[in-house]
């Protein structure tokens, strides 16, 4: 099963999806290449496809699919960054985690968001994970 970092950009009330031009709205995320830790994959790949460098990314859960198991971390962007497409990504849009169900998402982004939403200002409590340099017993997550 391929690893996978997935990012939920947070920025008032919306979160961020991405596209590769006519393929569906997706989290922004990618693989993690074998050398990185998962939190390292989510920074590197939100800069490549937003142009956004943040540092304060907060893990979520891991979200298996059928083929990609999928480490999510939540980011708060501060209202005064926006993200730019780039690399591979074609546009980029911010959108409230209620309306996803309206866009064309892949089957992961809509079942993470669903799963967010779901579990607004509730605090879920995983095992420790071992991020590299951090570990993370549980988090509190506000969507």
């Amino acid at each position: 099963m391929k690893e996978r970092a997935t990012i939920v950009c947070r920025q008032h009330d919306k979160i961020l999806l991405v596209t590769r031009g006519r393929s569906r709205w997706s989290l922004p995320g990618g693989t993690i290449r074998r050398s990185e830790s998962p939190i390292e994959a989510a920074r590197r790949e939100l800069t490549e496809e937003t142009a956004l460098g943040v540092d304060d990314f907060m893990f979520l859960f891991e979200f298996g699919g059928l083929t990609k198991r999928h480490h999510v971390f939540l980011v708060d962007l501060p209202h005064h960054l926006t993200p730019a497409a780039s690399n591979e990504i074609s546009r980029c849009r911010w959108i409230r985690p209620s309306h996803v169900s309206n866009v064309v998402t892949s089957v992961p982004t809509r079942e993470i968001v669903r799963l967010l939403i779901s579990h607004k200002n509730v605090t879920i409590v995983l095992p420790a994970v071992d991020l590299g340099t951090e570990t993370v017993a549980s988090v509190q997550t506000t969507v």
